[in-house]
């Protein structure tokens, strides 16, 4: 079984990310080397390959392949920078930025689903990167700051302005922002003259909830 995960997360590098324009080698490198199939229900392992997002409990998901190849290319880490991630959800994404050699500070909303990554993670060996806390993501960690990228993995109304008080110089952060059912994947890059905005094209994801992001229903 573990030689059939290898092959398929394989053909998903080739078919789902290479395909598709993902060629940073080290953000390869790193899927290759993270089980994505350990970050899904045992009764969704055989599909842990497939090209969508999958649910993870509590109305969220992990998200589809690419789309974390694409946030992960977009912020441009490649070891040694610290991370701050907003969502850990399962903890795949942080799982691949360790991977590649990055610190991580994970913050998750969700006591449960941030007990069961962290859980994962140390089974792993991954928690000596990366730190999982509970907490209003939107808010970011201010004790943590600066940091040199951070990542939002659930669609934002606007950009919550701790995150951009957070952010390092010549630092890059990248969030899918605009209405409940499509976004934009935004990634702000800071720089001398300020804030530069990119758009990276169109996606979707669960709402991110917070002091800065949707209500709580």
């Amino acid at each position: 079984m573990a030689l059939g995960f290898e092959r398929e997360r394989e053909r998903m590098v080739v078919e789902q990310l290479e395909a598709r324009g993902i060629h940073d080698s080290a953000v390869l490198a790193a899927i290759r080397n993270v089980p994505r199939h350990r970050f899904v229900a045992p009764a969704l392992c055989g599909r842990a390959y497939d090209d969508t997002p999958l649910p993870i409990g509590e109305r969220q998901t992990i998200s589809q392949p690419y789309m974390v190849a694409l946030m992960t290319e977009a912020i441009g880490v490649h070891g040694g920078e610290h991370v701050l991630e907003v969502g850990t959800g399962s903890g795949y994404q942080a799982a691949v930025l360790a991977e590649l050699g990055v610190r991580v500070l994970t913050l998750e909303r969700l006591p449960d689903l941030a007990a069961h990554a962290r859980a994962l993670l140390g089974a792993l060996g991954y928690l000596d990167r990366v730190t999982v806390e509970v907490a209003d993501g939107t808010l970011g960690r201010s004790a943590g700051a600066p940091y040199d990228a951070i990542l939002v993995t659930a669609a934002a109304p606007q950009i919550p302005r701790p995150l951009i008080a957070q952010l390092a110089p010549h630092g890059c952060l990248v969030l899918p922002m605009g209405e409940e059912d499509l976004q934009s994947l935004v990634r702000l890059r800071r720089g001398r003259e300020g804030l530069v905005e990119e758009y990276l094209g169109e996606c979707r994801f669960v709402k991110l909830l917070g002091s800065y992001g949707w209500e709580d229903p």
